[in-house]
C-alpha cells in the first residue's frame, strides 16, 4: 500500500516526528511504501481563487501557487492511505498542517485514497477535539475514507517506549491488501 504521512510538526526531532518514525518503520517493515513529508517548509494557505476548479481550462486540479505543495500533489494522488500527524498547540492541527490540508482542495478528492489515520501529540490531555473533529469531517466523512485509527500522546507519553511501540505495531498491523483493525487510543 502507498502511504502518505503529512507531518505538521516544525520540530524535526520532536514528539510528533518520533511517533511518525515508529509508525513508518513498522509499515515499511511490513512491505508498505511510506512517504513522510514535512509540511513545515513553504506551503501557503489556499487563496480561494478557484484556479484549480475552472472546467475546460487545462489546469483543473492544479494550484496557481507554486510552492512545496506541488511536490505533495502527486503523492496524494498515488496514496491509498493518508496519515495526518501534528502537535496540538491550541486544540487543533498546527498552522503548517492546516495550510497543507486546505490546499488539498485543488485536488478535491485524491484519486486512490481509501484510508486515513491520525497521530497527535501534546503537552496536555483532552486538547485533541478540534483536530479530531476536522479529521472525522474533512477526511473520513467528506472523502469517505476508512478510519484506521487515532493515536494520541501527551506529557510523559511522548517518546515513551510504550507509545512508540504502539505506533510501530500499528504500522506492522497494516496488512497488504487486507483492511487493518481500527485502533483508538485517546
Amino acid at each position: 500500500m502507498q502511504i502518505l504521512v503529512l507531518n505538521g510538526s516544525p520540530r524535526p526531532h520532536g514528539n510528533t516526528a518520533a511517533m511518525v518514525e515508529a509508525f513508518r518503520r513498522g509499515a515499511a517493515e511490513n512491505g508498505h511504501t511510506v512517504a513522510v513529508v514535512n509540511v513545515c517548509k513553504k506551503i501557503a494557505g489556499c487563496l480561494a481563487c478557484e484556479y484549480c476548479h475552472q472546467k475546460g481550462s487545462g489546469h483543473e486540479r492544479q494550484c496557481v501557487q507554486k510552492d512545496d505543495m506541488q511536490e505533495i500533489y502527486p503523492l496524494l494522488d498515488e496514496a491509498e492511505m493518508i496519515v495526518l500527524a501534528s502537535p496540538v498547540y491550541y486544540h487543533g492541527f498546527s498552522g503548517q498542517l492546516q495550510c497543507a490540508i486546505n490546499r488539498i482542495y485543488a485536488l478535491d478528492k485524491p484519486q486512490k485514497l481509501k484510508k486515513a489515520a491520525l497521530i497527535l501529540s501534546s503537552g496536555s490531555d483532552h486538547v485533541y477535539s478540534g483536530a479530531i473533529y476536522e479529521y472525522q469531517n474533512s477526511f473520513l466523512n467528506y472523502l469517505r475514507l476508512e478510519d484506521m485509527g487515532i493515536f494520541t500522546a501527551y506529557d510523559k507519553q511522548n517518546k515513551s517506549p510504550e507509545k512508540l511501540e504502539e505506533l510501530y505495531q500499528f504500522g506492522k498491523s497494516l496488512a497488504l491488501g487486507v483492511p487493518a483493525k481500527v485502533v483508538r487510543t485517546l
